[in-house]
């Protein structure tokens, strides 16, 4: 602690938002930073926990948040930045878009609030960057082992990053025109502006790692191109497939999954008005978002910046009691009851709702058919049921399904690979990131299911440090 006299007594201080009716006319993003002198305060809140359980048991890379306070708290941001990138490639974006798993576990949530780690974290990267501090990392030498990374989410891009740092040559192949997957394609401006992975992306350049756009790795090249032209491949997909709501109606056009409602909108430039190539708007529309996480919430703020009559989100889960996100673990209170900045610019949520069906005129889907549902706990767990007499039907134009992710899409590269598919139906590797196929790796969501940004940067940091093992000893 820098000062243990003021510890205890500094109070959080939350980070602020630009005013609703400023931001819902344009996609920058909302945060405004803390002045220098509150973000250094707010370090010094940091009691340096003898058992650090924000670093041990929170935080998903693991980052040695302590020492990075204490480092901020006395003003040593280099320190703290190298402190920072030590176990993560890219802080300025958890830093904007992780649900802070370490302010849960911070230990003044016992009888306090916890300590602004995330908005600390965001700004020492920032700073690096603004001083030069971050550039690129080349290898003293070069190995001559090739690879190649499948898919440029954070999984793809931290395993890369420090595949190149090892002196391996790196080419990333990604399906998209563009380099980041979801960073990019899955989480709107307003949140992660596409800047701050461009500029990301301009060292992972200049540290040797080249970029392949628009292929689709087991339609355009084979696997067998793969196995002849590289020492060693890592599967960094994602688990893309989207959960369906299978119900009558579903089939209508304007009945969309979320992720293809969020890609329309990356191409638009930041001035509100000027967006060239959407075709996907809800101007003027109602507009129903059946899921209540994190990603239906972004669909609920993309809604409203494009000028969305009417907005509902619907969740089948009941709401949170006050206070239990302060203590719930994520994915639960992320997606039933958080409430997200895009809640605040004008959105009707409701839990506990089924969706029954859709019903259409000429293709078009003009109205939602519902009912609302309690649950109990039963001899196999929580059991729902549809309470009579609450049926609703509603007018609806746009029906967006943010309901989350099943697992890795089977077909193609994961098919043609043979590999062998966990319970879940996502890519089985073993202790070393080894799928069943010998030199092919996987990581990041291809293996964990839809999970976090930070646990995918983890599991890409950790495949790459086994890949490496791997190709020295060939």
């Amino acid at each position: 602690m820098s000062n243990a006299s003021k510890c205890l007594e500094w109070k959080r201080q939350e980070v602020t938002h630009r005013p609703v009716e400023e931001r819902i006319r344009d996609f920058f993003e909302i945060e405004v930073p803390l002045p220098e002198p509150d973000l250094i305060r707010q370090a010094g809140r940091c009691m340096d926990c003898g058992v650090p359980f924000c670093h041990g048991s929170g935080c998903p890379l693991g980052n040695l948040i302590p020492d990075m306070n204490d480092s901020l708290s006395k003003s040593k941001w280099r320190t703290a930045c190298d402190i920072l990138h030590s176990t993560n490639n890219f802080p300025e974006i958890t830093g904007r878009i992780c649900p802070a798993l370490c302010e849960a576990a911070c230990t003044r949530t016992v009888n306090d609030e916890p300590v602004l780690i995330r908005h600390i974290e965001c700004q020492i990267a920032e700073r690096g960057f603004a001083e030069n501090w971050i550039g690129p990392l080349r290898p003293a030498k070069m190995t001559g082992k090739r690879v190649a990374v499948i898919g440029s989410g954070p999984a793809g891009l931290a395993m890369a990053q420090q595949l190149a740092r090892s002196g391996h040559e790196v080419t990333v192949f990604e399906k998209d025109d563009g380099v980041g997957g979801l960073l990019r394609y899955g989480i709107p401006a307003f949140k992660l502006d596409k800047r701050i992975l461009d500029r990301r992306l301009r060292q992972l350049m200049a540290e040797g790692v080249q970029f392949v756009t628009g292929i689709t790795v087991g339609k355009d090249i084979s696997c067998r191109y793969l196995r002849n032209s590289f020492d060693a491949t890592c599967v960094t997909i994602g688990a893309e497939i989207p959960s369906d709501l299978r119900i009558s109606g579903r089939h209508l056009d304007n009945v969309l999954f979320a992720t293809d409602y969020l890609k329309q909108q990356v191409n638009a430039p930041l001035e509100a008005g000027k967006y060239p190539g959407r075709t996907i708007s809800v101007k003027d529309k109602t507009v129903v978002v059946i899921g209540g996480g994190d990603t239906g919430s972004d669909c609920v703020g993309t809604a409203r910046r494009q000028g969305a009559k009417e907005i509902y989100q619907f969740e089948i889960l009941p709401q949170p009691s006050n206070g239990s996100q302060t203590v719930s673990r994520w994915p639960l209170w992320s997606a039933t009851g958080r409430a997200s900045s895009s809640h605040q610019e004008g959105c009707t949520r409701r839990w506990c709702v089924s969706t029954k069906g859709l019903s259409g005129i000429e293709n078009r889907v003009v109205e939602l058919h519902g009912v609302e549902v309690e649950w109990n706990d039963g001899s196999n767990g929580r059991q729902m049921r549809e309470i009579p007499g609450t049926e609703f039907t509603m007018k609806v134009d746009v029906v967006l399904l943010a309901m989350g992710f099943a697992h890795v899409a089977q077909d193609g590269l994961v098919g043609q690979f043979g590999l062998d598919l966990d319970e879940r139906g996502n890519v089985k590797v073993d202790d070393a990131f080894l799928t069943s196929r010998p030199g092919v790796f996987a990581a990041g969501d291809s293996i964990l299911g839809a999970s976090l940004v930070a646990k995918a940067i983890y599991s890409g940091r950790q495949a790459a440090a086994n890949m490496d093992h791997y190709l020295m000893h060939l």
